[in-house]
């Protein structure tokens, strides 16, 4: 099985099934994460400590995925069912749409409570527009995370990159705050998180500037994306929301706390209608990585 068809597989085990409803792999490893946080994360030598735990945690797994990935037969089986559990299309769009569909309708209170399960942010006195840009940048930031980064460590190092970036993408998630009991423990997980994420981000803001307003998101992503917190989640969303033509960022609430966030794009407040527009955007680009993997097959062959 080529690689293409690796690729191929998985999309479309995606697109029919979406993530698991029950005993999705990820959550039994949360489970685990969890015990050995409780366990390893006290005392002196905490950044030492997280880093130990990092190793212990996601080595393994990493290994195991890269032995049984050269296997003739096995192998790219593995690859197919990795890829698909590791690749969010289908739920990225379905938790979109699950706040754009009550947004159009009128009906803010399932709007809010659907963007609650898409970011950690405050929801309760969330206006039509702040959900709208609250899915947006979730949108476009995940698209970056799950979906271009999980295709492109399969592409770069097979079932193991798979394996490595959707683990540490997973402890960051688990442990990278800057708050009194992780910012020791989780420095190791988000700093390895980032360097992961960094090429992935770089091409996908690329995709996001190519496949929409492409003047407005490279302006956005060269004068905005060092102000935001986080160097590659500012490019991906600059251009993105560049792309789209509309302004992200602003203040939002984090746990009764207002947070003032630079300004990214540029344009009107997003609404529904640029939900969806956000999820077209995210499976043109696939579109467009999948396209360029063919052609490349081609021209080697």
């Amino acid at each position: 099985m080529t690689l293409l068809a690796v690729v191929l597989a998985g999309l479309l085990l995606d697109a029919l099934l979406g993530d698991p409803r029950r005993r999705h792999p990820l959550a039994a490893f949360g489970a685990l994460a969890a015990r050995v946080e409780r366990r390893l994360n006290r005392g002196a030598g905490r950044r030492f400590r997280g880093l130990v735990a990092l190793l212990l945690l996601v080595l393994p797994f990493v290994l195991v995925a890269w032995w049984l990935g050269r296997l003739p037969v096995a192998g790219p089986l593995l690859a197919v069912v990795l890829f698909y559990l590791a690749f969010g299309g289908r739920s990225l769009a379905e938790h979109a749409r699950a706040v754009a569909g009550p947004l159009a309708a009128g009906d803010l209170e399932a709007a809010r409570r659907s963007v609650g399960l898409l970011v950690s942010r405050d929801t309760e006195r969330m206006s039509g527009a702040e959900a709208a840009r609250a899915t947006v940048e979730s949108v476009l930031e995940n698209g970056s995370d799950a979906v271009f980064a999980s295709l492109f460590w399969l592409l770069v190092l097979g079932p193991g990159g798979v394996v490595l970036h959707r683990l540490v993408n997973t402890l960051d998630a688990m442990w990278g705050y800057r708050t009194a009991r992780f910012r020791g423990f989780g420095w190791a997980a988000a700093r390895l998180d980032d360097l992961l994420n960094a090429p992935p981000a770089l091409l996908t803001a690329l995709t996001y500037s190519l496949l929409g307003r492409t003047g407005a998101a490279l302006r956005s992503w060269w004068t905005q994306a060092g102000t935001w917190k986080s160097w590659n989640a500012g490019m991906v969303m600059a251009a993105g929301a560049g792309a789209l033509g509309v302004r992200l960022g602003g203040a939002a609430a984090y746990h009764g706390a207002a947070e003032a966030r630079p300004p990214l794009g540029e344009g009107g407040e997003p609404d529904a209608t640029t939900i969806h527009a956000a999820v077209a955007l995210v499976r043109r680009g696939v579109a467009l990585w999948v396209g360029l993997l063919a052609a490349g097959v081609l021209v080697l062959d």
